[in-house]
């Protein structure tokens, strides 16, 4: 088993991020988790973060892929299985996170059932067709967007409450 990596964030850099709101101060600690292990969520890099900085980035693929396309891009995308069938939703809600695992798991049932085809590989218009076929997802990605912000002040919170699970924070 590789060691766990020390993630190290300047406190001045947190007061900073803090003072700027929620999404700075989360992304903030996004940022110094990826740098932390080069920039790339696989097997290897996995093994030297905790479940919490684990966690967290699927939280960022989760919000930057459905924000950006809805959870049917996060699939295409490739993170179905990293998202639906390991334990991030179980995660969610040991953070107090329990309706954005409900969504989670509603996602994952339609994961399951229609793997095959969202896993395909598919040409853009293909892939632009998965929304007119899928739109069951259509409630999904709007529940997200709409609680959004909750979420992220949730995690926002959960980091404050437990930064010493996501980095050390270095006096300047």
């Amino acid at each position: 088993m590789s060691e766990k990596i020390q993630v190290k964030i300047p406190e001045t850099a947190v007061v900073k991020a803090a003072g700027e709101g929620m999404d700075a101060f989360v992304a903030l600690f996004i940022k110094a988790i990826k740098e932390a292990v080069g920039g790339e969520l696989n097997a290897e890099t996995m093994q030297k973060l905790n479940a919490d900085q684990i966690t967290l980035w699927g939280y960022a693929i989760v919000h930057e892929e459905v924000m950006d396309g809805g959870f049917i891009q996060l699939i295409q995308n490739g993170y179905g299985p990293f998202i639906f069938l390991n334990p991030f939703a179980k995660a969610l809600r040991l953070w107090g996170l329990k309706d954005l695992q409900k969504l989670i798991y509603k996602g994952r049932k339609l994961f399951e059932e229609h793997q095959e085809a969202l896993t395909a590989d598919l040409s853009d218009e293909e892939f632009m067709a998965l929304y007119e076929q899928y739109p069951q997802f259509d409630d999904l990605d709007d529940e997200f967007i709409v609680e959004e912000a909750n979420y992220t002040e949730a995690i926002a919170t959960y980091i404050d409450e437990h930064i010493e699970q996501f980095a050390d924070i270095v006096k300047s």
